[in-house]
């Protein structure tokens, strides 16, 4: 005979102003196998976990029952509440009638019937619930971080120096992201470099840290604890351990005209080069494509010409397997294609440039040595700066990308300290978040740069027998309340941040959501930030959202903190709520492993005590199965069951609410 109570929680009037709480406890209280029912203002507290605890002891309970809000915010606390008094933690179930019933419903007596429903078939599935023991299983104490812009080396030597080896994945050629393009950083004006560069050499230098630059990472296995992580290292055609980075290849080649990407365009690079001056490692690579070696057989110069004999043409793409117990994705993110906006005229008119291409005009190593000159080499007298390109906008992207007003009165300061132009900043609201921030703000302000309220509707030439000549902005000023036309020389688009184009990929390979905007989803906005859905794989920086580099480096070592949290245990405990597979009954006809999400189901062989085989049938790995009960639903022979939803709970379920 069960014995289960019933405990009803209030959660202040989040579910009591909707729900009669008091009303679905006395319900519970008549159902076949309830021993007590209750109801309390809020169970979560220290006085609602011990009325549970009490009332196990006294009424002998075998089975708890939690109304409240969502099991992702509470469960463990309830089963942790239930553990101390010698029960079973999964015969503790939670009700959600807070996101199920009170937030949905208006209707009082509708969402207290809907509650009542839903506890009444939850009794009949813990009367059914058996003791459940917790898998464990041993961890990998070593990281992957895949990423190297200020996230990833954040996190990787946060990792590195508790004692935690570390394998970083660069998809470049060079770490440091895109920080390391940038002049200087808001709202300090410190040089992006002078902090950045000494990091990115001791990432290089660390005895813990294996740096993969140059590589992505292809395919992912196993689970949380015990990843197999297979990395493809893309040639070089330099052997790194022979290459001095003396310089004189890149000297040397004859192919000396390509777009930097590094430059954003605006400089020049060789075909074989290193991205730039401060880059780790300090290697070249060869872009394959552009050499005359590979195109035609000839030339070969840098091979004649390298002293060491590190220039090799016949590398091949390398793959690397690495064993790692965790990951953490630092992938960053990519700036908004301002050409997706034809009316501001970017590609179009040789005078209208990205923030990012400003940046490094404005760079005392960039194209022009930092002298802030446009592309027919004359200084701009007048600049109009335009906020908000690819962001807060339902035409491309509807979110604030958190930087744009904030590089935009930087790059105001800097043209104006720099050039004397008169500068304006056209903006939809001016957003200062963060420390030393709104101070900057007003010291910009106090600068005379002119700030124009309003969405910059136009962008056209001046003369339209000159397209190359200056430019109208065209805004409507909403603080004056009147349509404005503006010329100016040069035009910056402050452009906002999106997910990678390749982020849809990348989240296939790490078993990971994406959220609808395309950034990685964390597991919980408020409580789980860096955490994702899949266990052992965290989030930090610009793939999770657009945020500043204060932000990011927050985030960062909260992943790698979590990361450390991990694995200061030796075995770890992962919840049984995993399939089984009844070998008798099992077809052998693999449904299950097609549909697994997970890659859990694995063939198994049946073999007589001579050897012989008999059949193939599936068999779930328990480590690696997430409980999502795919294969459950697909088996024809009903030969798969999950722990703790077995076909005898779910129908009595489902009858309970029938009757």
């Amino acid at each position: 005979m069960s014995r289960v109570g019933v405990f009803v929680c209030h959660c202040g009037e989040n579910i009591a102003r909707t729900v009669d709480c008091t009303s679905v406890a006395e319900t519970a209280k008549r159902l076949p196998g309830v021993r007590m029912a209750t109801d309390y203002e809020y169970m979560c507290s220290d006085p609602g976990q011990n009325l549970i605890r009490e009332a196990i002891r006294q009424h002998k309970l075998d089975g708890v029952i939690v109304a409240a809000c969502s099991p992702a915010m509470h469960e463990p606390t309830f089963r942790r509440a239930t553990a101390g008094e010698g029960l079973n933690p999964f015969r503790c179930e939670m009700v959600n009638i807070r996101e199920h019933c009170s937030w949905v419903h208006e209707d009082r007596e509708e969402a207290t019937t809907k509650a009542s429903d839903l506890v009444r078939m939850m009794v009949e599935k813990v009367k059914r619930n058996e003791d459940l023991i917790p898998i464990r299983v041993p961890i990998t104490r070593r990281a992957l971080v895949v990423g190297g812009g200020i996230a990833g080396i954040q996190a990787a030597l946060d990792l590195a120096n508790s004692g935690i080896p570390v394998v970083l994945v660069e998809r470049e050629p060079s770490i440091g992201g895109h920080m390391s393009q940038l002049s200087e950083t808001f709202p300090t004006l410190d040089c992006s470099q002078c902090i950045l560069t000494p990091r990115m050499v001791e990432v290089a230098q660390h005895p813990l840290i294996t740096l993969h630059s140059y590589s992505e990472v292809e395919e992912v296995k196993g689970y949380i604890g015990n990843f197999r992580v297979t990395v493809r290292k893309k040639a070089r055609y330099v052997d790194m351990a022979k290459c001095t980075g003396c310089g004189i290849c890149q000297q040397k080649c004859p192919v000396k005209k390509l777009p930097s990407a590094f430059d954003v365009g605006l400089g020049k690079r060789p075909a074989i080069y290193i991205p730039f001056p401060q880059a780790v490692p300090n290697i070249p690579v060869i872009d394959r494509e552009n050499c005359i070696y590979f195109k035609t057989g000839k030339c070969a110069a840098c091979k004649k010409l390298c002293g060491p004999g590190a220039i090799d043409f016949s590398q091949t793409d390398e793959l690397v397997t690495e064993e790692v117990g965790a990951a953490i994705l630092a992938t960053g993110f990519q700036v908004f294609d301002a050409s997706r906006i034809p009316y501001y005229g970017y590609g179009v008119y040789p005078s209208v440039y990205t923030a990012l291409e400003v940046e490094r005009l404005i760079s005392a190593a960039g194209p022009t040595g930092g002298d802030v000159l446009m592309r027919n080499g004359a200084r701009p007298r007048t600049v109009g700066i335009v906020h908000c390109v690819g962001s807060r906008d339902e035409h491309t992207n509807r979110w604030c990308s958190r930087v744009c007003c904030m590089y935009s009165l930087k790059l105001a300061h800097l043209i104006k300290e720099r050039t004397g132009a008169e500068v304006y900043n056209f903006y939809i609201d001016m957003r200062a978040p963060g420390k030393a921030m709104e101070e900057f703000y007003n010291r910009v302000a106090e600068e005379y740069i002119r700030l124009i309220r309003g969405k910059v509707a136009d962008i056209y030439p001046e003369d339209p027998n000159v397209p190359t000549g200056r430019l109208v902005i065209q805004v409507e000023d909403t603080l004056l309340g009147r349509i404005r036309k503006i010329p100016v020389d040069m035009v910056i688009l402050s452009v906002g941040l999106e997910p990678r184009h390749d982020a849809q990929e990348l989240r296939r390979v790490f078993n990971i959501s994406c959220s609808t905007e395309g950034f990685f989803l964390e597991r919980h906005p408020k409580l789980a930030p860096v955490n994702t859905f899949t266990d052992g794989i965290f989030l930090a920086g610009c793939c999770q959202g657009p945020k500043d580099i204060p932000d990011t480096v927050a985030q960062a070592s909260a992943a790698g903190a979590k990361v450390q949290v991990l694995f200061s245990r030796e075995i770890l405990e992962r919840e049984p709520i995993v399939a089984e597979v009844n070998e008798a009954t099992c077809a052998g006809c693999f449904a299950c492993q097609a549909v697994c999400p997970y890659s859990a189901v694995e063939v198994q062989e049946i073999r007589d005590r001579q050897g012989r085989l008999l059949k193939k049938v599936a068999r779930i790995n328990a480590g690696v199965c997430n409980g999502c009960g795919t294969c459950q639903a697909t088996c024809p022979s009903k030969s798969v069951e999950l722990a703790g939803y077995t076909d005898d709970q779910v129908f009595a379920q489902i009858a309970a609410l029938a009757a």
